[in-house]
């Protein structure tokens, strides 16, 4: 299970270099930072929508929705999931407010 980040993230590499007409994510990617990041903004609201109904498996399918637009922008960025994953451990163990106050200094 722990490596589908990085298989998936191969995967979303190796689409920019793939026809916009035969993957989605190609375009996406043709499209530009606009489209994807209007992407990531509507799964967040179907995200944020599917929670307030509190239907389970719904709130899991727009959750992997969300991750996978997100993980296409990193990609776009030229970024991977590795990235986030080491921030995520350099986190781990502050607290809350001790993290957000280290950002502001």
């Amino acid at each position: 299970m722990n490596d589908i980040l990085e298989r998936l993230s191969r995967i979303l590499e190796a689409r920019k270099q793939a026809d916009p007409d035969s993957s989605y994510v190609a375009g996406l990617y043709a499209k530009g930072l606009d489209a994807i990041l209007k992407k990531i903004g509507e799964e967040a609201a179907e995200t944020l929508l599917a929670a307030k109904d509190g239907v389970l498996d719904q709130i899991v399918h727009e959750v992997a929705d969300l991750w996978f637009h997100t993980l296409v922008l990193l990609a776009q960025q030229g970024l991977g999931p590795d990235a986030v994953l080491e921030e995520l451990d350099r986190r781990f163990g502050l607290s809350g407010l001790e993290e957000k106050a280290r950002r502001r200094s």
